[in-house]
This record gives C-alpha cells, structure tokens and sequence, in this order.
C-alpha cells in the first residue's frame, strides 16, 4: 500500500507541476500588456447609440498601430469590453474609441462621465500594418466595422479610398474624419437615405472596374467581409480583413475568440481573433468554416 501511495502522490505531484507551469505561461500572457487608468478628456454621441471617447492614455497610445484594440473594465462586470482603437495621438498621448452600445457593458461606458477613468489594457492584437503607403489603397467598412478604418486611411492620405456603408443616414459615422485625412470617400445606405442605395460591395465593384488598386482594408459584418475577400481574390488584389468575434480574455489565454484559417501550407488550423488577428490576410481565412 505504501508503493501505491507513493505512485499516487507521485503523480499527484507532478500533475500539479503541469498546471503550476501552465498558469504561470498564462499569466506571463496577461503581464506583457499595459494597463492603463485613462480620464475621460471628451465624449460626444455622434450617431444614434454610439459614442466618441477620447481618453488620455500616453502609455497604450506610444505603442497603438492602427487596427488594433483595447480592453476596458466595465463596472461590476468581470469581463473587460474589447474596443477597437479608432485613432492616436502619440504626441498628446491621447487615444480614441469609437464603440456602439450593445450590452450593459458598453451602457455603462456610455454613461461615464468626462473626468471619470477607465482602467484599459492594451494595444492588444495584430494590426492592419501599414507597409507603403504610396500604394493605391482601398478601405471598406460597415457601421462599427468603420472606426477600426480611420487611422490606416490617414496614412494613405489622397492614394485612399473609403467606401462605407450604414443602415441609415443618421447611423452614419466618421465620414468627415475621412475627409479631413484626404482620402476620396463612397457612402452607402440600405435605405438610401444617403449616398449609395445598396451594399458597399456594390460601389467596390464599380470602383474597381474603373480605377485598380494595390490592397484592400476591410472591417464589418462576416458576410460583407466575405464578399469583399471574394471580389479580392477575383481581381488578384491582396486584401486585409479585420474580424470580429465575441472575446473573453483578449490576449489568447481562453480560445474563445477563435475563427477557422488556413497554415501557409493549405491545413486547417483554429486562430484566436485577439491573438493572431484581428486583422488577417483575407487569404488566410475560412470563410464558410
């Protein structure tokens, strides 16, 4: 009996080595991003639900590249809310979040006032990596899939065109922002209260067909995504997409947050959104996994 107590507090001892080791890999995740406690310097409502918070993070925004995102803690919630980066200022050190109120979470951060701060950690997440921005460029975004946009059309400057798409005139975002970066701005609407009546993948296809381009950004709903990806794919242009997934940890230690991907040699593999995306060659992606 002795030998098999042995034998047990053996294994006992050495599963308990496995976790140790594991929850300190873990944990070494979470200690290599920057949190922050951040005052609000402004929040504006500028579109029906959705809020404009510029925050002072000098911290987060030295090391912010466009396409990334955050994580704030909401109040009496566990979870942090993800919240795609809309722009910096390195100089300022301010950083600027455009969410829309989906939950409780985003209620609550909608109901803070200027003054008050909010703890965040980030930049969190594989960016758009702007490499030449020389090149023609174009950048499709829907409703909230807009915000993520802004800071890498800046870079293109007037070699930028921005196609975006809303339900409604008055869900519609950032088009001057847009404008004041220089890039050559499309607006669709599914109503046709503005711009477009129809799809932004609609204006896309008439653009491309009368003006090439060298790459292609986009953010928004799955299968505005997968469109854009296809009409890449069509004409031989690289495409960027930025994905979204509902997120727990935002640093890849849960595996919630993961989307079906091809390896560089063509097998399956699960990627985590907040970890190797979000932003992913359109390429890369299974769209119908």
């Amino acid at each position: 009996m002795q030998n098999v107590q042995r034998t047990v507090d053996f294994l006992v001892s050495i599963k308990a080595q496995i976790y140790l080791k594991a929850l300190a890999k873990r944990m070494e995740v979470f200690m290599k991003y920057l949190e922050e406690q951040c005052p609000i310097l402004s929040k504006i409502e500028i579109a029906p639900g959705i809020y404009d918070v510029t925050l002072k993070a000098p911290g987060i925004a030295a090391l912010a590249s466009s396409g990334q995102f955050v994580n704030v803690l909401c109040e009496t919630f566990t979870l942090r809310r993800p919240i795609s980066i809309c722009g910096f200022d390195k100089e300022k050190g301010t950083l600027r979040l455009v969410f829309e109120v989906r939950g409780e979470g985003t209620k609550w951060m909608s109901q803070s006032t200027e003054g008050e701060k909010f703890s965040v950690v980030g930049p969190l997440g594989r960016g758009f990596d702007v490499k030449d921005p020389s090149q023609k460029a174009v950048f499709v975004g829907g409703g909230i899939g807009v915000p993520p946009l802004l800071e890498a059309a800046k870079a293109y400057g007037e070699n930028a065109t921005v196609i975006v798409g809303f339900r409604t005139a008055s869900a519609s975002i950032l088009v001057d922002d847009f404008k004041k970066n220089g890039n050559h701005v499309q607006l669709a609407t599914d109503d046709g209260s503005a711009g477009h009546h129809g799809f932004v993948t609609q204006l896309l296809q008439k653009h491309l067909d009368e003006n090439p381009c060298d790459v292609i950004y986009a953010c928004g709903p799955t299968p505005m995504l997968k469109a854009v990806a296809d009409e890449a794919e069509k004409r031989g242009v690289f495409c960027k997409v930025s994905m979204e997934q509902r997120m727990a940890c935002g640093v890849g230690a849960c595996m919630v947050c993961v989307c079906k991907t091809l390896t560089p040699k063509g097998d399956d593999r699960y990627a985590q959104v907040c970890k190797n995306g979000p932003v992913f060659n359109a390429k890369e992606v299974v769209w119908n996994g």
